[in-house]
């Protein structure tokens, strides 16, 4: 498995889903930008290309994700906070090196990116 899924980032992706259209899948991986020059892509998707995105079932989930973002978010845990403010996931990537303050972007030693101003 690339990625974990927490129980609480599963019910709440599950319960999400309930509002997509039938197929939908959860697309995890990253892209350009943030100030540290990476940041994470989370949403719903129905599109797979057989050659560039791999799918795996974690948690009762189906997830794709670019298998050139694979060595990037490998060991990476998914989670949902609650609390008074409301609630959002959080992403714990191992393979990240710099992290913004804010959080919301990251560095990896496979891939910098390109930092935007924040």
């Amino acid at each position: 498995m690339v990625i974990s899924i927490t129980d609480g980032a599963a019910n709440q992706v599950k319960e999400m889903m309930q509002e997509e259209e039938e197929g939908a899948r959860l697309r995890f991986g990253i892209q350009g930008g943030g100030c540290s020059g990476l940041s994470y892509s989370l949403g719903f998707d129905h599109e797979v290309n057989e050659d560039l995105d791999m799918v795996e079932d974690i948690n009762g989930i189906p997830v794709v994700m670019n298998k050139q973002d694979v060595p990037i978010v490998e060991g990476t845990t998914i989670d949902f906070k609650q609390n008074m403010m409301g609630g959002g996931f959080s992403i714990d990537n191992p393979n990240a090196i710099v992290s913004c303050g804010c959080g919301s972007s990251f560095r990896a030693k496979q891939r910098t990116g390109t930092p935007e101003n924040c």
